[in-house]
C-alpha cells in the first residue's frame, strides 16, 4: 500500500532517489570507518581506534535511519554492495598509509564531501519536492557530519 502523506507519488520516488545516494555515501563511509579502525597502525593507535570506533558506531545508526526513511516514503532501499558502488560519490581508498593522518584527512574529505551533496537537496526536497519532513532530517543530518568533520580537523593540528 501506498503512502497517503501529501506527497505525489512521483515526488516520493524523487525523493527516495536522492535518499538512496545519501545511503550509499553513507555505508561507503561507514565501511572506510571500520576499515580505519580495524587497520590503524602508530603510536596513537589505541586513541584512533576508539575514536574510530565510536565514529562507526553512530553511522551505523544513520545508515538504518536513512534506509527507513526510504521505506517510509514507501520505496526499497538499495541494499547490496554493487548498488552502494553505483550510487555513492565517494571513492572506496585514497591514501597509502594506515596511519592516523592518512585515515583522518580520508575520513574529514569524505565527511565533507557528504555535507556539501547534502546541502545541495535540503531547500529542494522542502520546497520543490513538497517534503520537510525529509528535508528536516537531512538538515540534522548535516550537523551530524559537520560535527564529525570538526572533530576529525582538530585532530590533524
Amino acid at each position: 500500500m501506498k503512502p497517503n502523506i501529501g506527497i505525489s507519488e512521483a515526488h516520493l520516488a524523487e525523493i527516495s532517489q536522492v535518499l538512496s545516494h545519501i545511503l550509499a555515501d553513507e555505508f561507503v563511509l561507514y565501511t572506510k570507518t571500520r576499515n580505519a579502525h580495524w587497520n590503524i597502525v602508530g603510536p596513537d593507535f589505541h586513541s584512533m581506534h576508539l575514536m574510530f570506533e565510536s565514529q562507526y558506531d553512530e553511522l551505523a545508526e544513520v545508515v538504518d535511519k536513512v534506509a527507513e526513511r526510504i521505506r517510509t516514503l514507501g520505496h526499497y532501499a538499495p541494499a547490496t554492495l554493487k548498488q552502494f558502488l553505483q550510487l555513492t560519490h565517494l571513492t572506496e581508498q585514497t591514501r597509502e598509509e594506515n596511519d592516523s593522518t592518512g585515515f583522518i584527512k580520508e575520513l574529514l574529505r569524505d565527511h565533507e564531501s557528504i555535507v556539501i551533496y547534502i546541502r545541495t537537496q535540503i531547500d529542494r526536497l522542502a520546497e520543490m519536492l513538497r517534503d520537510a519532513g525529509t528535508s528536516d532530517y537531512l538538515t540534522g543530518l548535516t550537523e551530524y557530519h559537520e560535527k564529525v568533520a570538526w572533530m576529525l580537523r582538530s585532530a590533524l593540528m
